[in-house]
């Protein structure tokens, strides 16, 4: 599997993976992201922003994440310049449960450790029971529960160094 920082020319693929994360999610009752959210102009901004990531298997692009520096919305008592924070990992549904999101998660991890980052650190909605054990099993640890608005979220850290 390689893994690289997206190209502008991905965008709009990009934006097709979200939109088959986020098409299945709401099929099973736990809408995620809003249209707005993942939709080609937004897509296409933070792509050329260097923030999407993928993953490819041969010419299939198989995942993608977004990949920050800073993240003051869900963590605003963070220490600028001390962690990144991954958002929006998504992995297409053929290539669910093959070890796509632990390639991207550890790809984040040495990516962040390589940029002095001493933590990754990542959050989602508090009743995703799936996503949180994923995170967990990897090695992230819970930070905290925090209300942001109607919603809570579980919010994860994970050392850098290994």
């Amino acid at each position: 599997m390689n893994i690289q920082e997206a190209r502008t020319s991905d965008a709009p693929m990009i934006a097709s993976v979200l939109q088959e994360a986020a098409q299945w999610l709401a099929a099973n009752g736990r809408a995620l992201w809003s249209g707005a959210e993942i939709g080609p102009e937004r897509v296409l901004q933070d792509t050329s922003g260097g923030l999407f990531h993928i993953a490819r298997e041969g010419e299939h692009m198989v995942g993608v994440m977004k990949f920050e520096l800073e993240d003051a919305h869900f963590w605003p008592e963070a220490l600028p310049g001390t962690s990144a924070y991954v958002h929006k990992l998504a992995i297409r549904r053929a290539w669910a449960k093959k070890g796509v999101s632990t390639e991207l998660l550890s790809y984040a991890r040495s990516r962040a450790r390589r940029l002095g980052r001493a933590h990754l650190r990542l959050d989602c909605v508090a009743d995703r029971q799936g996503l949180r054990n994923l995170y967990e099993g990897f090695g992230f640890v819970l930070h905290s529960v925090v209300q942001i608005g109607s919603s809570s979220y579980a919010r994860y850290e994970l050392p850098t160094a290994t």
